[in-house]
């Protein structure tokens, strides 16, 4: 008990006086924020006893805050990681009483999209979506722009120059990435084939004109055939798929730029052997994980999550507290890239 931490030891680990460590802990007078955020730090650096209360002390005096977050495709795996990461990233900020309010459009559709973003936006003071690109998703944050409601795009930017910033990869970058793994893993030279969800969603154009880009640039002798669009679908995919191992005997590489890999994975499965057909595929889930080790996903390129939930969060505090971000941005992050050897 001799050496147990007193209030003179987390005044000198803090930097401020011992009146100072009082008055937070018995709530007496005003003490700044960051002054009560220095003391709590310090009393859990040295295990002072009381670090519990000075705690509740500043959780009170924080400001409540909350964020709202319309994702789509609720019942896949990365999505639901996407919203259990939102959640951690909201509680583990200790300058805020915060809240993450997260609601799953029902489909991919704009109206979709708006249904959730409207029954959100009078109940937050921030929002964030993965929106389609669509001129009634732009209208929209328009409006809560002008209604003082900071929106930041997800994955997919959409709303340029009038949302706060877009958050996720450079998507003309990692389409290039998915270009040279295609083409360093294929055998000989051939065609390639991508699939996009659709023309709503910019990201995906970005990567398949990266995609694109690459093989023109670099290796002439590949074909990249026509796009095929497959709404982010399992089964469309996996027909597709199906489709283009029957039409093309020289058929090296195919690159998943949006939704539905689990499709095009069920296909080669069927069809062709380990590492025949290079495919490329996005997020890192149970089944892309199981197809890597197996020989049938030759990379994974992956968002992430859990950098993207925290600077989310850090930005829209910010745009809350100062107003708007200032600056429309775009905030690349580097993506995470898995190979058949990440998991040997």
């Amino acid at each position: 008990m001799a050496n147990r931490p007193t209030i003179k030891d987390v005044a000198r680990e803090a930097g401020v006086g011992p009146a100072t460590v009082d008055r937070v802990l018995n709530g007496r007078g005003v003490v700044r924020e960051e002054t009560m955020r220095k003391v709590a730090e310090a009393a859990h650096r040295i295990g002072y006893h009381a670090s519990t209360l000075i705690d509740q002390r500043l959780s009170t005096s924080a400001p409540e805050m909350s964020f709202g977050v319309v994702l789509h495709k609720g019942r896949q795996q990365f999505y639901q990681n996407f919203a259990n990461e939102l959640e951690r990233a909201v509680a583990e900020r200790t300058d805020i009483r915060g809240r993450a309010v997260i609601r799953f459009s029902a489909s991919q559709s704009p109206s979709d999209f708006l249904e959730e973003i409207d029954a959100l936006a009078p109940k937050v003071d921030a929002l964030a979506s993965s929106a389609v690109n669509h001129q009634s998703i732009t209208q929209a944050v328009q409006r809560l722009k002008e209604d003082g409601l900071p929106t930041f795009a997800l994955l997919n930017d959409f709303a340029q120059g009038i949302r706060e910033n877009y958050l996720g990869l450079n998507n003309m970058q990692v389409g290039r990435q998915a270009g040279w793994m295609a083409t360093t893993a294929a055998q000989k030279a051939g065609k390639l084939a991508v699939f996009v969800g659709g023309n709503r969603w910019h990201g995906h154009e970005l990567r398949e004109t990266g995609f694109r880009s690459f093989v023109r640039d670099s290796t002439p002798d590949f074909t990249v055939l026509d796009t095929l669009v497959n709404l982010e679908t399992r089964q469309l995919t996996y027909e597709a798929t199906l489709d283009l191992v029957a039409r093309h005997p020289d058929l090296r590489g195919v690159y998943i730029a949006g939704g539905g890999m689990e499709g095009a994975i069920a296909a080669l499965r069927e069809t062709v052997r380990p590492r025949q057909v290079a495919l490329v595929v996005n997020e890192l889930t149970e089944d892309s994980r199981a197809a890597l080790v197996d020989g049938y996903v030759t990379m994974v390129i992956s968002t992430p999550l859990r950098q993207l939930c925290s600077d989310l969060v850090e930005m829209m505090v910010n745009a809350v507290r100062n107003g708007g971000a200032g600056v429309l941005g775009q905030h690349f992050l580097q993506p995470h890239i898995y190979l058949p050897e990440s998991f040997a």
